[in-house]
């Protein structure tokens, strides 16, 4: 029998647009890096087989512990909850090359608090590497004007989710630790490629061209590379970055995958949307207003 595979756990393509994917294309081979809620090891792997990195790697559920175990030989259970989990780390390993934290900090109550350890753990010429998924995504907002958050096991909504960031926000944490952005990547999914295509459909088109209209609408998840501000020659301003178009075999291939989730009867064919246009009025009542109107400016004309 095979083993189970866990929730976070999958096979990474370097040339693919995915997170991880652009996440491991910041970091250079031979590099020593921590990561930090690294699960069952999916970047872990690829670090230590392809890019020859000496990783030491920081998890706390147990089940991906098991796996992470089998790829990563330095390997702490820590709990990023609790802050003050660097000192451990530091004292037996020093600084490190890059620390990363691909799709963690969405899972912390203080991701600030956590930033700020990270940071904390750079070498002189070493950066922090984020990967956060983008609460503004049209989608979402369409979850929200239909009244249902539509959480998951995974994906934007997933369950476990305490911290939600927009593209400001992701710009506003680097800079809460004194921190800049050298390289950012958005990762582009539009409202069909994503987990919630059944429910945009389902949207009114009004509705849909409503929340298109954000230039960040389809941003997925947003990968950053950071450094201490005054190491960075040219930050970068998340703001102000283009937002590519999305290559059609990448757009097919994703709605293809998405268009067979399973449908929920009970919650995804109800809708809460209506038109709020009013109904004209009957034509007799229409036209009264103007009736009693015209009849005051003749009196008024004649008197």
């Amino acid at each position: 029998m095979s083993e189970k595979r866990h929730t976070y756990e999958y096979e990474i393509d370097r040339d693919s647009d995915t997170a991880p994917a652009r996440v491991l294309s910041m970091v250079k081979p031979g590099s020593k890096v921590l990561e930090i809620g690294a699960g069952p090891g999916s970047i872990t792997r690829v670090l230590v087989n392809e890019k020859k990195c000496t990783v030491v790697a920081l998890e706390v559920e147990e089940t991906a512990l098991e796996k992470l175990r089998q790829i990563c030989g330095t390997v702490y259970a820590s709990d990023l909850n609790k802050l003050g989990w660097s000192a451990e780390i530091e004292a037996a390993h020093g600084k490190f090359d890059y620390v990363i934290a691909a799709d963690v900090l969405e899972h912390v109550y203080n991701p600030s608090g956590v930033l700020s350890e990270m940071r904390d753990l750079l070498n002189d010429t070493g950066s922090v590497i984020l990967s956060l998924p983008h609460g503004g995504h049209c989608a979402v907002l369409g979850c929200l004007v239909d009244e249902d958050f539509e959480y998951r096991d995974w994906g934007l909504l997933d369950r476990t989710h305490v911290r939600f960031f927009g593209i400001k926000n992701v710009q506003e944490l680097y800079r809460g630790q004194g921190m800049a952005i050298e390289e950012a990547q958005f990762v582009v999914r539009t409202p069909e490629m994503t987990e919630f295509v059944a429910r945009w459909k389902r949207l009114p088109q009004d509705v849909r061209d409503a929340l298109r209209r954000n230039r960040f609408a389809d941003v997925y998840q947003v990968v950053s590379r950071a450094r201490p501000v005054l190491k960075v020659a040219a930050p970068v301003d998340l703001m102000e970055q283009t937002v590519p178009p999305t290559a059609p075999a990448i757009g097919d291939y994703w709605v293809s995958v998405m268009s067979g989730l399973p449908v929920d009867p009970a919650r995804d064919l109800r809708t809460t949307i209506v038109d709020f246009t009013p109904p004209a009025p009957p034509r007799r009542k229409r036209f009264r207003g103007l009736r009693r109107l015209f009849a005051k400016l003749r009196l008024k004309v004649s008197g």
